[in-house]
């Protein structure tokens, strides 16, 4: 057996050119993990922002970018039970996606669900593990309650308005072009707002004010945001697109009893993931098996081609997930 892989590795700091393939060697199973052979890798924005040195992996973590893969298990670990070579998986990865091979926790492998390819099944994880997380065990979105999304095209937002309408919620999104809102309202939201000639807290407010509001943009959309949720309303923030530092009024926070939270995904414990994990074995997958929630899929590109991925995602005019063939299949 080979010993060493193709890989995508981050030359230095900077844009998508910086994306170079080279050779590594095989990663190994440590206890608790399973080795897969990359079918697919999803690329997301932490993906860009690890490209471009504004966020760095964890030290335990390989330095290779890439956080969700589809694959098959080749090698297991020991302490592992409930996973065995050839089994057909997707993984929420510590990184190193971008490569033919990957190690990760076995607890953060999720079955390929019935009915879906490979290519689909490696957008699962990351977005489906944060919006899980962030949406129903962060915020606490209950059926019935009026549901804001930022970003309603993107990976995150495409699998919030899937999930969201799956339990019962009403779903409004932002997005910015008739397009994008078209596509947002065919995936289950109630009303798409397009920011460049609607304002949303406007919207939301003659609504009564969105109960909870998932937000990724920051800067100025914070404030706005605190002034658009109702009462006893929740934001949950897991991106700064516009920047993190804003002068926000706290004294509205307390006369309307709001929770302002959030988190990040990749610097959580394996037993934390791990648990996210199960409650979508229990709570999701089921959906998605019953065709009810699917990812959407923006563009597939070739593995050596993961610098033209990254342009595609930078760009903003995708909708839904952006993949890498790694081995297909």
């Amino acid at each position: 057996m080979t010993t060493t892989m193709r890989a995508i590795e981050i030359t230095k700091p900077g844009g998508p050119e910086v994306l170079q393939e080279t050779t590594r060697p095989m990663p190994v199973a440590d206890h608790g993990q399973v080795v897969l052979k990359v079918a697919y890798a999803g690329v997301n924005r932490p993906d860009a922002l690890q490209r471009a040195g504004m966020y760095a992996p964890p030290p335990t973590a390989s330095d290779l970018p890439g956080l969700e893969a589809s694959g098959e298990v080749v090698s297991v670990g020991d302490g592992v039970s409930g996973l065995a070579v050839g089994d057909k998986v997707c993984a929420l990865l510590p990184g190193g996606g971008y490569a033919e091979y990957v190690a990760t926790p076995a607890a953060h492998c999720l079955p390929v669900p019935a009915g879906l390819s490979s290519k689909e099944a490696a957008c699962l994880p990351e977005t489906f593990f944060t919006v899980w997380s962030n949406v129903f065990t962060r915020g606490g979105l209950k059926a019935g309650e009026r549901f804001l999304i930022h970003g309603g095209s993107s990976g995150i937002g495409t699998t919030a308005i899937q999930l969201a309408h799956a339990f019962g919620a009403r779903v409004f999104v932002t997005a910015g072009s008739d397009e994008k809102c078209a596509a947002c309202v065919a995936l289950g939201a109630e009303r798409a707002i397009n920011y460049r000639d609607e304002d949303f807290a406007a919207v939301m407010k003659a609504e009564g004010g969105a109960n909870l509001i998932l937000d990724m943009v920051g800067g100025d959309y914070i404030p706005r945001n605190v002034a658009t949720l109702a009462e006893d309303g929740r934001l949950v923030q897991i991106a700064f697109l516009q920047g993190p530092k804003v002068e926000l009024n706290f004294a509205l926070m307390m006369m309307k009893r709001l929770t302002i939270t959030g988190s990040t995904l990749r610097p959580q414990s394996d037993l934390a993931k791990a648990r996210i994990a199960q409650d979508l074995a229990d709570a999701v997958w089921p959906l998605i098996e019953a065709g009810k929630v699917k990812p959407v899929m923006d563009e597939t590109f070739d593995f050596a081609d993961a610098a033209k991925a990254h342009a595609r995602m930078e760009s903003s005019a995708h909708i839904g997930k952006i993949v890498l063939s790694v081995a297909g299949g």
